[in-house]
């Protein structure tokens, strides 16, 4: 199990702050591009480096603020996580909901919020572990991802 973390660059720390919870005290590793030497590359050649990057990830979890409407690269990163059936979430250091689309997912706002999206993590990895023999991989995908949903839903109240 491997968590992509989306942010925009404005939300670097932010997205640290959760990448070292998340190792620290959950054993959860991640992707994070703030120390990435693949960040200045062109457009297309950034593409498929991250791509590759998610390619070796089993989950995305975007950090959303004001500064993702700036952002080409978390949206079109979400899609390419929608587009793979990876367990997806928003983080949001605000009170407020984020945005309409994005409640389509899970979105948490606080550090208990981001343990509980790393028990319904494992919980849905150790699924899939366990389905991978007996069904096809994007079946055992399926379920593992709908379970997570339905976990860290429950446990947001959401």
């Amino acid at each position: 199990m491997k968590v992509f973390i989306s942010h925009q660059s404005a939300d670097s720390f932010t997205a640290k702050k959760i990448a070292d919870h998340l190792q620290h005290f959950h054993g959860i590793p991640s992707y994070l591009d703030v120390i990435d030497p693949y960040i200045g590359m062109r457009g297309e050649d950034l593409a498929a480096h991250i791509r590759t990057q998610m390619g070796q990830c089993t989950q995305l979890l975007a950090v959303v603020s004001y500064n993702t409407a700036s952002s080409q690269w978390v949206p079109w990163e979400i899609g390419v996580a929608t587009g793979r059936d990876y367990p997806l979430a928003t983080y949001a250091n605000s009170s407020v909901p984020p945005p309409e689309f994005l409640r389509k997912w899970p979105y948490l706002r606080s550090v208990p919020d981001l343990d509980r999206y790393a028990v319904a993590s494992k919980a849905a990895w150790n699924l899939l572990l366990q389905k991978r023999p007996y069904l096809h991989e994007s079946t055992a995908r399926q379920d593992s991802t709908q379970e997570f949903y339905r976990m860290l839903r429950r446990s947001l109240n959401q």
